[in-house]
């Protein structure tokens, strides 16, 4: 058995007039990511941790924020070729845990929807698929609603 770990992080920036999107779901909110992509924290994370774990580069390697081919690309599809990248690799997801630091709006409703969209791209069933949500306790810049972050730790098997 060959298992390996990967964790990734991202941070947008929020700011109003912008759309949210979170785990593939668009959230309804007055504001939303500055990002070259759609700026889908939860969706570029899993992609950074299951690209550390396989060790092949990151995110910003193979979809680079200076290449036009991925301006306002959705991260689904970006979700999609990294797994095809792993898959090549040889790697399968075991499970994925991520955690969102959110001050508002709240996104537990729509994480059954988050679940089952990512396992159904990462070719899993929602049960290997964990999002779990928390505050800063309106402290620092996701407190004040400035931004918004994600952190994900994936277990792949080769």
């Amino acid at each position: 058995m060959n298992l390996r770990i990967g964790q990734g992080i991202d941070f947008h920036r929020l700011e109003p007039g912008l759309k949210l999107w979170l785990g593939g779901i668009l959230i309804p909110s007055g504001k939303g990511c500055v990002a070259h992509s759609d700026g889908d924290v939860i969706l570029h994370a899993i992609c950074d941790a299951m690209l550390g774990a396989a060790g092949i580069e990151d995110i910003g390697h193979h979809f680079p924020d200076t290449s036009d081919e991925f301006k306002n690309i959705d991260s689904k599809i970006l979700l999609k070729k990294t797994f095809d990248l792993i898959k090549k690799a040889g790697f399968f997801i075991v499970n994925a845990d991520c955690t969102v630091c959110l001050e508002k709006p709240k996104i537990a409703p729509y994480i059954p929807e988050m679940r089952s969209l990512i396992s159904s791209i990462l070719e899993t069933t929602p049960e290997n698929i964990s999002i779990k949500a928390t505050t800063t306790e309106k402290m620092g810049f996701t407190g004040r609603e400035e931004g918004v972050v994600a952190m994900t730790v994936v277990l792949l098997e080769k």
